[in-house]
């Protein structure tokens, strides 16, 4: 049975709030663990004024210097067949992705750019705390894409998207920096610091898929968004799409991952890796109660 590893939605029950909403991974994803958490938000500062490149002709720049270096993940497992996005970070095939796109994969495959063969990937290392994982194709002399300073990442700064929403390669989406220093749950429950909050659609099938700048730089890894309907906890239910809302972990932080992970000390088997949580365990509070994440994994057929 093919289901798609689809961002986990995630129901947000805000005070003033009249509907209901969903924060999911942008993944496509079988039915996995449940848990609830509060995620703090904090307000978006900006103190400069910031030049933005949001025309089409910057957007074909981008798009045509990194589609390359894009690739469709599919992920094999027990529970059936995952896909998700991912992008290249050495010319020798090192690959980044979303931990929980690769989460309980028995057979990893990538294709990579929009005329690429799909080839078998192997799993270097992951970490579920910073929902990050780094695969490994073979090949030389690819283009990687580079990372940036998400530190120098500005409220209002153009941002660019590449993924496979729904299984469409490489498509291309737009928008802005709409926020900083916001904080989202890892699969494990960890919370992630200083993710970015950006307008650009990202859908069920982006997940682990760049946000660049109008550099073409990397700044951050698509792994969340806020959606307008959730999928239910046991896969019986469908999932929503983008309604503006998005958050990529900022590229520091992938950075970082990358020099553990290439190290050997997120490699399988280290008990670093996949750490979950229990499906009826509920997280501490971690910001105040206006602001709730219940956080189902949903499939979608």
């Amino acid at each position: 049975m093919k289901t798609s590893r689809t961002i986990a939605t995630v129901a947000v029950v805000v005070a003033s709030a009249v509907g209901g909403a969903a924060l999911a991974h942008a993944s496509q994803s079988p039915s996995a663990p449940t848990h609830t958490a509060r995620v703090a938000v904090p307000a978006a500062t900006s103190s400069t004024t910031r030049p933005i490149a949001d025309n089409r002709s910057t957007a074909k720049r981008v798009y045509d210097g990194a589609a390359d270096s894009v690739a469709y993940i599919s992920s094999t497992s027990i529970q059936g067949q995952a896909t998700g996005t991912g992008f290249v970070v050495s010319a020798d095939g090192l690959i980044v992705t979303n931990a929980h796109v690769v989460d309980g994969a028995q057979q990893i495959t990538v294709k990579l750019g929009t005329g690429g063969q799909t080839q078998a990937a192997q799993l270097v290392g992951a970490d579920a705390s910073r929902d990050l994982a780094l695969l490994k194709v073979d090949g030389s002399g690819l283009k990687a894409l580079k990372l940036g300073d998400s530190d120098a990442v500005g409220v209002g700064d153009s941002t660019f998207a590449i993924g496979n929403p729904y299984g469409l390669d490489h498509t291309l989406t737009t928008g802005v920096v709409s926020a900083l220093h916001r904080e989202i749950q890892a699969p494990d429950g960890t919370t992630i610091s200083d993710v970015i909050q950006t307008d650009a659609a990202i859908n069920p099938g982006n997940s682990g898929g760049p946000l660049l700048n109008d550099k073409g730089e990397v700044i951050g890894v698509n792994s969340q968004i806020v959606s307008s309907s959730a999928g239910s906890a046991d896969g019986s239910g469908g999932q929503g799409g983008s309604v503006g809302i998005g958050f990529s972990i900022p590229s520091n932080t992938v950075r970082s991952f990358i020099g553990q992970a290439a190290g050997g000390a997120l490699s399988p088997g280290s008990g670093r890796q996949d750490q979950q949580v229990a499906p009826d365990q509920t997280l501490p509070d971690q910001t105040a109660p206006d602001q709730q994440y219940a956080d189902p994994y949903a499939a979608i057929n």
